[in-house]
C-alpha cells in the first residue's frame, strides 16, 4: 500500500501522499485488508501505517527538503519582521522630526537596516568619519 503513494507531494501536484493524506490512505488500507479475512468472519476496524523505512539516500533527500522548507519559512518570517521594523523606524524618525531624509538617503538607510536585521551574522559597527555627500 505504501508503495502506491509518494511520501510527500510538491505544491502543484495532485493526488494523495503518505504525509498529507494519512487518514484517507488508512481507510483505503483497512478496506483492502477487510477483503481477505471476511470469509473467516474477522472484521478489520482500523489499519494504519506506523513506520516506513527508506534507503539512506532517499531519507537524506527527504530530510534535506524538510530542512529547506523550514529555512525558507524562517527566512520569510525574518524578512516580514525586518520590513515592519524598518517601516516603523522611518515613520518614527519622520514623525518626531528627528531627521529629514531625502529619498536617496532614505533608500540607503532602508538598505542598511534590512541588511543588518536580515543577515544571519551579527552586524559590525562602522563609523563614517567623512561626509556622505
Amino acid at each position: 500500500m505504501a508503495s502506491q503513494y509518494p511520501y510527500d507531494t510538491f505544491e502543484n501536484t495532485v493526488g494523495y501522499s503518505l504525509r498529507a493524506n494519512g487518514e484517507e490512505i488508512a481507510k483505503e488500507l483497512a478496506q483492502e485488508l477487510q477483503q481477505r479475512p471476511t470469509l473467516a468472519g474477522v472484521e478489520v476496524s482500523e489499519a494504519r501505517l506506523t513506520h516506513l523505512a527508506y534507503s539512506t539516500e532517499i531519507a537524506g533527500a527527504m530530510l534535506q527538503r524538510q530542512q529547506a522548507n523550514a529555512i525558507l519559512a524562517a527566512r520569510q518570517i525574518i524578512v516580514e519582521g525586518a520590513v515592519g521594523l524598518v517601516e516603523m523606524a522611518i515613520s518614527r524618525l519622520e514623525k518626531e522630526n528627528v531627521v529629514t531624509l531625502d529619498e536617496e538617503r532614505k533608500a540607503a538607510m532602508i538598505n542598511n537596516l534590512l541588511v543588518a536585521i536580515v543577515s544571519d551574522r551579527s552586524a559590525q559597527p562602522v563609523i563614517n568619519t567623512g561626509s556622505l555627500y
